[in-house]
């Protein structure tokens, strides 16, 4: 893999402050703010196999050993929304670590428009760095934050619901692992060869889906097909649909944001990881 320039290092090198530029305008009287009291909370830096990347890790002040939760962000990177995520994992004895998966790409918080995100950041972002940076997190997590490997769970969003398939099918240590409305099908190209619904049969990690059914970006009918595929196999995985609820309806910073689909999808995931070991 190509190695980091200082140029590209220094471009990359922290984590976003906020909420990035391309997610406003922020509907403030929805956000939700969890604290760090009680918490060790802030960045931290990841060693890869090509240089260093920022990551957001929030974890109790006390205790030790803690289960393990990978954070992974949508196409704003990660951002406060991230960042409030993983406190809250913290708050319920977690140690949730969130890395910037594009980190070598660019930096997306300061870009205000969304297809200047895709089209210069994401589309150019390999499948193969991602897993290899996620492999680097949780050797990082056990060795410097108390982290027990033995108990690791990921969950994601939009772009990141995705690499939660597709890292649970590469790492046979994960526990188990929550999707939030990421894609399940699509084109292979070089740089993404796989999605979902190609790894799903074989999938042995139990993945709880959550999915929006007035989604404008993934439609019902892939879902319906991830949902035939995983019946072939034998990972316990599931499928929540949603019905008259759009894509990112956890974003609670904006108009997506519906309020009981996200708390019951998220008492569902909590529901989910204590089931299948990873609390």
């Amino acid at each position: 893999m190509k190695s980091l320039t200082r140029r590209q290092f220094i471009k990359v090198s922290a984590i976003a402050t906020g909420f990035a530029l391309a997610a406003h305008p922020i509907f403030a009287q929805q956000v939700i703010t969890t604290d760090s009291e009680g918490l060790v909370a802030g960045e931290v830096t990841i060693p890869v196999d090509d240089g260093k990347i920022p990551a957001y890790r929030a974890m109790p002040a006390t205790g030790q050993n803690f289960p393990i939760v990978l954070v992974i962000q949508e196409i704003f990177g990660v951002h406060e929304h991230i960042q409030d995520v993983c406190r809250r994992f913290a708050k319920r004895g977690y140690l949730a670590i969130a890395p910037e998966m594009f980190a070598r790409q660019g930096d997306v918080s300061q870009m205000e428009d969304i297809q200047q995100i895709i089209s210069e950041v994401v589309s150019k972002v390999p499948d193969q760095q991602v897993i290899s940076d996620l492999n680097a997190t949780v050797v990082w997590a056990k060795s410097s934050s108390n982290g027990n490997i033995d108990k690791l769970g990921i969950t994601g969003f939009c772009w990141g619901g995705r690499i939660v398939w597709l890292y649970s099918a590469h790492n046979p240590q994960v526990t188990a692992g929550v999707a939030w409305y990421g894609r399940l099908v699509g084109e292979s190209t070089p740089l993404t060869p796989q999605y979902p619904i190609d790894i799903a049969p074989e999938l042995t990690v139990p993945i709880l889906g959550l999915y929006g059914g007035d989604d404008d970006l993934i439609p019902n009918d892939t879902i319906e097909q991830m949902r035939d595929r995983l019946s072939s196999g034998n990972s316990n995985s599931e499928i929540i649909l949603y019905p008259d609820t759009p894509h990112g309806f956890n974003a609670d910073y904006r108009p997506t944001y519906r309020p009981e689909a996200a708390a019951d999808a998220w008492n569902r995931l909590l529901t989910w990881f204590e089931k299948y070991g990873v609390a």
